[in-house]
């Protein structure tokens, strides 16, 4: 049990682990730039040919170190054999023998210098050509490096450019998200002023600044009423002056005639009158005229007798 639940977690462990990688790769591809790793690559490239060529005047320096060394022990082996020839002449050939002894040890140390100066001498000519090689490779990757960065620096503005028209780039989308809360605003706005336009027309905002007075509004209420009813007290009266002129006009025949036997014809009443089957007192209620105003029928006028 114990070897399953181990088990178990290690799978856990590595579905986790496999799961961080995954999303770590997945934020640094969207974080990478190709440009700038092309151009991390180039400038790592030309630090290896300065490393590559300072190795290069590293190895030249020692050889030329080598090759002073040789020279300075080549002279002094022709200064020993000029020494060992002037002691001969002299007659010293214990000097003569330790001069050749040195020049021997010289020329040891000079077969040594020799053997080091060829050795160096070849890693020169091979780090000189590796450097010349990568020097090609570098300006070769330059020009690469350059076309791919103006191809895609292309295809990235050309998509930008296609985003841009078809309204899906983050910019525009901001843009657009921008233009849509405006014009909500400015709708929301002008709703607010139509309803405040209508309830100040329907007097529900009539002091929009200050306390409304309940009473003046009162006040002016009535006094309106009392403008209504002066103006319905005159119409009835204008009513009731003329209608018994219009039914003292009436001959008691119908016939149209005055009752001073006047032939002209009665001038038009500002209403209909009322049909000869109906006695004066009802035409007066049916026309709205108080019947207080009307004359009583004993001021009526008798059949066949003149006004």
């Amino acid at each position: 049990m114990l070897m399953k639940g181990t088990a178990a977690r290690m799978g856990v462990m590595k579905r986790v682990s496999l799961v961080f990688k995954a999303k770590a790769n997945r934020a640094l591809d969207k974080m990478e730039d190709p440009r700038e790793t092309l151009d991390y690559s180039y400038q790592r490239q030309l630090e290896l040919l300065t490393k590559v060529r300072r190795g290069v005047a590293d190895v030249a320096t020692s050889r030329k170190r080598v090759e002073l060394q040789m020279n300075q022990l080549q002279q002094q082996a022709n200064k020993l054999d000029d020494q060992a020839r002037k002691a001969l002449g002299l007659g010293r050939e214990d000097l003569a023998r330790d001069a050749l002894q040195r020049k021997s040890s010289a020329g040891s140390q000079l077969n040594d210098l020799q053997a080091q100066y060829a050795q160096l001498q070849a890693e020169e000519e091979k780090l000189t050509v590796a450097s010349q090689r990568l020097q090609a490779k570098v300006d070769a990757f330059r020009t690469r490096k350059e076309t791919i960065k103006a191809t895609y620096t292309a295809a990235e503005a050309q998509t930008r450019i296609n985003e841009a028209f078809s309204g899906i780039s983050e910019e525009m989308g901001d843009v657009g998200m921008a233009i849509q809360r405006a014009e909500d605003k400015t709708a929301q706005m002008q709703a607010r002023a139509g309803a405040i336009d209508e309830l100040m027309a329907s007097g529900a905002l009539d002091d929009v600044g200050g306390r409304r007075d309940d009473i003046q509004a009162e006040l002016d209420q009535l006094s309106a009423n009392s403008d209504v009813e002066s103006e319905l007290r005159r119409l009835r009266g204008e009513i009731a002056a003329s209608a018994p002129k219009q039914l003292e006009g009436a001959g008691p025949n119908g016939d149209g005639q005055a009752a001073n036997g006047d032939q002209g014809q009665a001038q038009s009443a500002p209403y209909a009158p009322p049909a000869p089957t109906q006695n004066p007192r009802q035409a007066a209620q049916s026309a709205g005229i108080p019947v207080s105003d009307l004359p009583s029928a004993n001021d009526q006028p008798q059949d066949g007798e003149g006004s």
